[in-house]
């Protein structure tokens, strides 16, 4: 389990990663899983490389939001079973608890980036591949979509990359209890009715589609969308009068921005305010 060859860089624009497809443009970074041969399934490298890019987002001003996709019709299979599944019933305890904790760094990251992340998931999208679509902050679906947390099928308990901890939250306790008991697919209907998806659309919209409301949510205020992921996680641990009061000083910081004076100057003079992030 070696580490990427090629560390993550700033800016990320001209990044070139090893083990997906990036392209930045007016703010919205895509990141495209790329082995459609194998429905874009994910290695120890992939891995690591994708927390990296996500924790290197935090230092990239001019991404504003993330796409995830995957190409050749599929979000993602999970985890490679060749290349990941197969190493994994050879190794010892201390092997395995650190490939785990690994793979659980990658929802990390992808919690903690500051930017807002849209998920466009497209035909197979099953064990760590759902766990990356659930991690993301919206997420859009193909007609055909179909989603499952694979870990009941492969003998391993339903408690994966925070699974437990997130999807309840989502689509609630009995319907993610049954999707991690069974191990069964989701369908794209199912996943729009229980709020798993915002909305379902055609497989070659649900791309730009994806990139639309990216690129909407990247041209807001920078900042106070920031505050918005931080406090959506945040509040998950809070009481509601702590979460008010919080919310009550992350809105006094939000006031303190330029782009709040802009908004106000815009709206005066019956404009639509252009936000710069400051």
């Amino acid at each position: 389990m070696s580490r990427p060859a090629n560390p993550v860089t700033v800016p990320l624009a001209d990044y070139s990663p090893q083990h997906f497809l990036l392209a930045v443009v007016d703010g919205v970074a895509t990141v495209t899983l790329n082995r459609p041969e194998r429905k874009n399934p994910l290695t120890f490298e992939s891995y690591r490389e994708l927390t990296d890019f996500f924790r290197a987002c935090a230092f990239d001003d001019a991404v504003k939001t993330i796409v995830v996709a995957g190409a050749g019709g599929n979000f993602s299979s999970g985890g490679d079973v060749f290349e990941i599944i197969g190493p994994l019933v050879k190794m010892d305890t201390k092997g395995l608890t650190a490939f785990t904790r690994m793979t659980g760094d990658l929802v990390k990251a992808m919690r903690a980036c500051p930017q807002p992340i849209v998920a466009a998931v497209e035909g197979i999208c099953a064990g760590a591949g759902a766990i990356i679509a659930m991690a993301s902050d919206m997420r859009l679906a193909a007609s055909g979509a179909k989603v499952a947390f694979l870990f009941n099928k492969v003998g391993l308990a339903g408690c994966d990359m925070g699974a437990c901890a997130i999807l309840p939250r989502i689509i609630g306790q009995s319907r993610a209890s049954e999707l991690l008991y069974t191990g069964r697919f989701m369908t794209a209907e199912e996943g729009e009715r229980w709020g798993f998806f915002s909305r379902i659309v055609t497989p070659e919209q649900v791309l730009p589609q994806a990139q639309i409301l990216a690129r909407q949510v990247a041209e807001g205020p920078t900042f106070a969308n920031t505050m918005t992921k931080r406090m959506l996680a945040m509040e998950w641990a809070m009481s509601v009068e702590e979460a008010i009061e919080a919310e009550a000083v992350a809105q006094a910081l939000c006031m303190t921005t330029a782009d709040f004076e802009r908004a106000f100057e815009a709206f005066a003079n019956k404009v639509k305010p252009v936000f710069r992030g400051d």
